[in-house]
């Protein structure tokens, strides 16, 4: 059904965005109120063109944003991206087109800005292959059972001089950024943070009434290096023979070695009076149960589909990221928005890649969002063919793809946004 022509999409004026955050909040479910305070700290992010909205007279049915991000492709590539999302549409106002109108109108500024890839978060699996996206990763949440991990509770065994310090926001808003660089730079899959996400993730800015301040802990290394940054809470729970059963929950664990890795989640497993501990959104190959004597003591909570990717310019996303293996591949890309289809040729070695078009014939022929399930290496082109999601034009091209694209570890999207 398409959308009444008395339903007006278009971009957000400032003096309409206190109504479009109204939207936001009822489309998620929420009070579908805006607080002063709240309206407030969000406008800093109001970005003339990026926030779109469906209006029927002045109340807004439906909304949109998009922002400028960066991924990491395979080998540290940072890639242009347009990030999506507050993606809502009143209970009303669904199955009108709205959606589709604001997301065609977004992808085809984000094309002509450059774009590489646009990403999003998906609420709902169903939604969003339509417009050309794929799941790209994955994450899974543990819940560690402490008394069972076989650690030495006294604490994680440091050497070489490292070092757990507790710090306040002041000093992970000096850090913090730093860190983040270089841990994004080694992670396929991971994306840039600007202020906002440290000024909340501190409370520097509260747009949650129900926020509160975390604990920070940092892993130095013998020299003084930063190499791990955790945020954590602890609830305050106890047994009825005032047994403590208190669970510490990962706000966010950033490393870049795995010996910082190994002590902060030894830390927390360490803390007086906790007795489990949740992961949070990891990596689905996460190091996280094999750091422990007693693998078993994790138990996965969830697993489940992470970020999606969008691609819009296939030759530069397949020539961004880097390669192990070397083989050529002619994919046939199918894109129904017409925004990046075509047939490619795929020549590629760790010594770099090349990606142009071509009329060759086809070795695989896979739909725009196969392709981005593929990009960051986590999908199996094999098991895409089983699936009968991509299919093999030239018997074993699927294995060729593999032996090109997959990568020894998992990508992984530390952030939700």
């Amino acid at each position: 059904m398409s959308a009444p022509a008395d339903i007006d999409v278009r971009p957000v004026t400032e003096s309409e965005y206190p109504e479009w955050l109204r939207a936001v909040h009822a489309g998620f479910l929420r009070e579908p109120v805006v607080s002063e305070a709240e309206l407030e700290a969000r406008r800093i992010q109001f970005e003339p063109g990026r926030f779109v909205g469906a209006f029927e007279g002045d109340r807004c049915v439906a909304t949109f944003r998009s922002f400028a991000q960066e991924v990491t492709a395979v080998g540290g590539a940072l890639v242009p991206a347009d990030a999506i999302t507050a993606v809502t549409v009143s209970a009303p106002h669904r199955r009108r087109g709205l959606l589709t109108r604001m997301m065609n109108q977004d992808l085809a500024a984000a094309k002509d800005r450059g774009d590489v890839v646009a990403t999003l978060i998906a609420a709902e699996y169903r939604i969003y292959g339509r417009y050309g996206f794929g799941p790209a990763t994955s994450a899974a949440e543990w819940t560690v059972d402490v008394q069972r991990t076989g650690l030495d509770g006294r604490g994680p065994r440091l050497e070489g001089g490292s070092r757990i310090e507790l710090v306040g926001p002041d000093e992970v808003r000096k850090l913090g950024p730093e860190l983040h660089d270089r841990m994004r730079r080694a992670t396929p899959g991971a994306v840039s943070r600007g202020d906002w996400w440290w000024r909340t993730a501190t409370g520097a800015v509260r747009v949650d009434p129900k926020w509160t301040e975390p604990f920070f802990a940092v892993y130095r290394a013998g020299d003084g290096a930063v190499e791990g940054l955790l945020m954590y809470e602890v609830d305050d729970k106890w047994g009825d023979a005032k047994q403590p059963l208190n669970t510490a929950s990962v706000r966010s664990l950033l490393t870049t070695t795995p010996a910082a890795e190994r002590a902060l989640w030894h830390y927390l497993c360490s803390i007086d009076w906790v007795t489990r501990v949740r992961s949070g959104a990891r990596a689905p190959d996460d190091l996280l149960p094999h750091l422990l004597p007693d693998p078993r003591a994790a138990a996965i909570t969830t697993q489940a589909d992470w970020m999606w990717v969008r691609i819009l310019d296939v030759v530069r996303a397949l020539e961004a990221r880097t390669y192990e293996g070397e083989g050529a591949l002619v994919l046939e890309v199918v894109d129904g928005s017409g925004l990046a289809g075509g047939r490619y040729r795929l020549e590629a070695s760790p010594a770099g890649a090349s990606c142009t078009t071509t009329a060759a014939d086809a070795d695989l022929t896979l739909d725009i969002g196969e392709l981005a399930a593929l990009w960051l290496g986590d999908e199996s082109a094999v098991r895409l063919a089983a699936l009968g999601r991509v299919r093999e034009e030239r018997a074993g091209a699927g294995r060729v793809a593999d032996a090109l694209l997959r990568m020894s570890r998992r990508p992984w999207c530390p952030d939700m946004f």
